[in-house]
């Protein structure tokens, strides 16, 4: 009996005791919160006091992608930048994601202001009771996106965290959920270089985020807090882990179902890794333009503008020229090769194409970079010149011989015919069909190499050129994009259009902005019929006649020292 009393006692002493400790436990923790509630709020006071209003904040403008389509409308590609983002409407991300960045990120998220206190107090306590420091986060999505927004390089200390929910409450004030929503999604960092649902979901799945499943969601939905970490391309494994606990925290928020989680926790990632930044169609072209945009407007601009630029490349017309170069020069060792073609009432770049696999073989673009000697195609312009000085081609008759001059202007001028036959006495037209390397250069002396220059750099020729008399048989160096602008003159009676390869760049710039196409008179169009006869006559009776092949084709071929370029500029008069 008295050993029962004594246990009895023992047990009751124990019990008070175990409940004074708890007592202690209790005021402990209320004095503690409530000291820190104080803190908190002294803290607030005085880190707010000074703070602007958030209409006077300028928020980090995060930048997009910008994109190039061709004429129609399709994309050719994105222009790459330090991160990838493309900004989607709300209506466009899927629930899935939705409810999930919730569930992981912000629970409360439809219930608070802007800061969620109970989150915070939480936090703080667990982080006082573990040494101190700021190491388990209280902060919201609304308190997310003002760091991102507005502070992104700002220290992560406990003063910062207040200004933080400071400023999410103006935020709070001045939007509504679903745009807090949609500014996150869209501004969040998801690791490899994507900023924005839309990026990440092009990057991990190759495909738009509207396209994901209920997994991928969450896998989506898991990486904003250590993207590096959860990379599952890198740690697959962690990535797995954390894409389970979001489905978790789905199902016991009752956005989905238990089976729903489990389902889905049973699921391989379901990777894919995207290449839709990278990938460009029209690779040669789509470089010209992006090349043309920063030139214009600043490689930060170009890259982080978000611009959507409509091009003037027609693919129909590109397919044309890529198997008009395959079907002649598409072997393996076969010379390089270009093609250029070019609206002349315009100016609008249709086609540029190479024979070279771009990215693979080479990125240098032989149709707009490659400066090479035009041979007997830059006779057109010793042409022109004749022509436009009241030069009649028909009756105006020259000595075809070879050529043996020593003029103090220049010093020795010897030149021959191709094949070293000589006609004697013949018309400048008929000169023109045979290419006469001798008539040309006599012309050249005649009217002026100065003269000749001046009218080809008025035509659309670009590159400097030597003011030589062998300029009459195309010793400088041009490029096809050149050449075919400056043909463009005699095809529209005369008049200069610059080549012109982009028309619109969607918003942020206006579209007068652009180059417009612009003609500008070089000669009377008298000049250019003439011209255009004679050219013509080349097609069907002179040496382009491999270039017979549709009605009023004009044109003139131009060879170089053996066979070194071939070349046939050409157009069909409007």
């Amino acid at each position: 009996m008295k050993i029962d009393r004594l246990r009895r006692r023992r047990e009751k002493r124990a019990s008070h005791g175990r409940i004074g400790l708890g007592r202690v436990i209790l005021m402990a923790l209320l004095v503690l919160g409530t000291v820190l509630g104080v803190a908190l709020a002294t803290s607030y006071q005085s880190v707010t006091a000074d703070l602007p209003d958030i209409d006077e904040m300028q928020p980090v403008g995060l930048g997009q992608n910008s994109r190039i389509y061709d004429r129609n409308g399709k994309i050719l590609g994105y222009i790459a930048g330090v991160t990838n983002r493309t900004e989607i409407p709300l209506a466009r991300i899927p629930v899935d994601l939705r409810e999930a960045t919730v569930a992981i990120e912000d629970k409360r998220f439809y219930e608070h202001g802007g800061v969620d206190w109970v989150r915070i107090v939480g936090a703080a306590v667990r982080n006082a009771m573990d040494s101190g420091g700021l190491r388990q986060g209280g902060s919201t999505i609304t308190m997310q996106l003002v760091k991102n927004l507005y502070d992104p390089d700002a220290p992560r200390d406990f003063s910062q965290k207040i200004r933080e929910a400071h400023l999410a409450q103006e935020v709070e004030r001045r939007f509504t959920k679903d745009q807090i929503l949609a500014k996150y999604l869209n501004g969040v960092f998801y690791g490899q270089n994507s900023v924005g649902v839309q990026a990440a979901s092009l990057t991990y799945f190759d495909k738009p985020v509207w396209a994901i499943n209920l997994p991928q969601a969450a896998l989506l939905a898991g990486l904003p807090q250590a993207p590096s970490a959860y990379n599952p391309f890198v740690n697959p494994k962690d990535a797995t882990t954390r894409r389970n606990v979001v489905l978790q925290e789905m199902a016991d928020q009752g956005h989905i179902t238990q089976a729903e989680a489990d389902e889905a926790k049973a699921s391989d990632l379901l990777l894919k890794r995207g290449r839709t930044y990278e990938r460009k169609r029209e690779g040669y072209f789509f470089d010209y333009v992006r090349q043309e945009l920063i030139d214009r407007y600043g490689e930060q601009r170009v890259q982080n503008g978000g611009l959507a630029v409509r091009t003037t490349i027609d693919p129909r017309l590109q397919r044309a020229a890529e198997q008009a170069i395959a079907g002649n020069l598409g072997q393996e060792g076969d010379p390089a090769a270009a093609v250029v073609l070019i609206d002349a009432r315009t100016g609008y770049i249709r086609a540029m194409a190479t024979s070279r696999e771009y990215g693979k073989d080479s990125q240098f673009n032989y149709a707009a970079q490659a400066r090479r000697q035009p041979g007997s195609t830059f006779k057109t312009f010793v042409l022109t010149r004749a022509i436009a000085d009241g030069i009649n081609p028909y009756s105006t008759v020259y000595d075809s011989r070879p050529i043996d001059i020593n003029d103090p202007r220049w010093g020795p001028i010897q030149v021959a015919t191709y094949s070293n036959s000589y006609r004697g006495a013949v018309p400048i037209s008929q000169a023109t069909l045979a290419s006469d390397n001798t008539v040309y250069i006599q012309m050249t002396l005649d009217v002026g190499p100065e003269r000749v220059v001046d009218i080809a750099k008025k035509m659309g020729v670009q590159s400097d050129l030597p003011v030589v008399p062998s300029i009459g048989l195309g010793s400088g160096e041009v490029t096809p994009l050149e050449m075919a602008a400056a043909y463009a003159p005699l095809a529209n009676g005369g008049f200069r259009v610059k080549p012109i390869a982009m028309t619109d760049l969607g918003t942020g710039i206006p579209k007068g902005d652009l180059a417009t196409p612009k003609r500008t008179r070089v000669f009377q169009d008298g000049v250019a019929y003439e011209v255009t006869r004679i050219l013509r006559d080349n097609v069907t009776s002179g040496t382009g006649g491999a270039a017979n092949i549709a009605p009023n084709v004009a044109g003139k071929t131009g060879t170089t020292d053996d066979y070194t370029d071939a070349w046939f500029v050409g157009y069909t008069p409007r």
